[in-house]
């Protein structure tokens, strides 16, 4: 299981929060990278994994910078009990692949398994991590989004995220509790803005806001 929060703030104040979590002790900063991820739904519309039953995300993203570049199958699904506390409880299973197979894998998805692809995100990520901690900022084209994520394997992970959200100096009841879609649906409609199933940094956006 994964157990995390997330906020979501202007673009105007990725500096500032960048700046503090560097002030943090014992953390690593890794190199930002680009991720590109699109989602896609099984071909079988009863078995959707959109519907209300399943509420379940499968994706497929690329992340690279001038250093590396990778490729990744994920599977992610919100549970049932997920908001009976604070912290998200979700499933999540992961899968690395050689980034040289990614067009393999694309064939595979669009030729053979005939999936859909529903919709698709850019964004920029920078993390910071130890052992029980996992702080990405992630840079949306609507705005930025701060993911502070369990790690430990021997602590009581949300525990831990309360732990890092105190030290954060956030407030855990004003954790976003959707995924990134549910967060750019509400901006557009709010702000009156077209929504596009692909959200690319190229593209008319809505923002958030303070």
């Amino acid at each position: 299981m994964e157990y995390e929060v997330r906020y979501y703030f202007p673009t105007s104040k990725l500096e500032t929060i960048i700046k503090k979590i560097k002030k943090l002790p014992d953390l690593t900063m890794r190199s930002r990278c680009y991720e590109k991820t699109m989602q896609y739904d099984h071909p079988n519309a009863e078995m959707s994994f959109y519907s209300k039953k399943i509420d379940g995300r499968f994706r497929v993203r690329i992340t690279k910078n001038d250093v590396f570049s990778k490729c990744k199958i994920s599977w992610k699904r919100r549970i049932p009990d997920t908001k009976t506390t604070d912290v998200n409880k979700e499933e999540e299973i992961e899968l690395t692949i050689k980034y040289d197979e990614y067009d393999n894998l694309m064939f595979l998805i669009d030729n053979v398994l005939k999936m859909k692809l529903i919709e698709s995100y850019e964004r920029y990520r920078t993390v910071f991590t130890n052992d029980e901690i996992e702080i990405a900022v992630d840079e949306y084209p609507f705005g930025m989004a701060l993911e502070i994520e369990n790690k430990s394997t021997d602590k009581n992970p949300q525990e831990v995220v309360r732990k890092w959200v105190r030290i954060l100096e956030l407030d855990i009841n004003k954790a976003y509790r959707l995924s990134w879609d549910d967060k750019y649906s509400q901006l557009c409609k709010s702000q009156n803005i077209k929504q596009l199933n692909h959200v690319t940094f190229d593209k008319p956006m809505p923002q958030v806001k303070e």
